[in-house]
């Protein structure tokens, strides 16, 4: 008897053990609380070739589970000097959505919302693609925008997209990207 409650136990737990539940925007976005850096890239069109600069990313959670707050700073060159650019995003699970108001010295603020979804199933907190889409303009011409942050284990990358809307082509152009590593911790 004692033989057979250990096997109705092992088989009643293997599947709570066996299937880890699927990782949500949620825990997406709280694994990226933390101290980073790396480089803003840009591609250059003509040379069909990257160019970056170093950048330096906080990213803070306010403690609500739906807000953080990032702060990136980088050098744009000797007229510009040092950037700060500092986002508030709020998450809205029910809605599938992400709003970011974004500041930075001498522009106007600019807020988004974005749709946000997980690309496939994440292997877990260290390993995930994350998708935000929003109708927005870049370049002063109306675009979708999305970003893809790809998470892998002390590494993030996120590669901004457009498709103009202002044309009769449909198709995604890579503008930038941030490649990050976690510093500290």
């Amino acid at each position: 008897m004692r033989h057979f409650a250990l096997l109705l136990l092992c088989i009643i737990a293997a599947p709570a053990i066996a299937e880890p539940l699927p990782l949500d925007v949620a825990a997406a976005r709280a694994s990226m609380v933390g101290n980073w850096e790396g480089s803003l890239d840009y591609l250059d069109y003509g040379a069909n070739k990257w160019f970056g600069i170093p950048v330096k990313t906080v990213v803070e959670d306010q403690g609500d589970g739906v807000t953080i707050i990032r702060k990136s700073d980088f050098d744009d060159g000797p007229k510009v000097g040092n950037v700060r650019i500092t986002s508030v995003e709020l998450y809205d699970p029910a809605a599938g959505t992400v709003t970011t108001g974004t500041f930075r010295k001498a522009r106007p603020v600019e807020v988004l919302t974005y749709a946000v979804r997980m690309e496939e199933t994440a292997a877990d907190a260290m390993h995930w693609t994350m998708v935000e889409e929003s109708l927005g303009k870049d370049d002063d011409r109306p675009a979708m925008l999305r970003l893809t942050t790809t998470r892998n284990g002390n590494r993030i990358e996120t590669v901004k997209q457009v498709d103009f809307q202002d044309d009769d082509k449909s198709e995604w152009l890579t503008r930038n990207r941030t490649r990050l590593k976690r510093v500290g911790e």
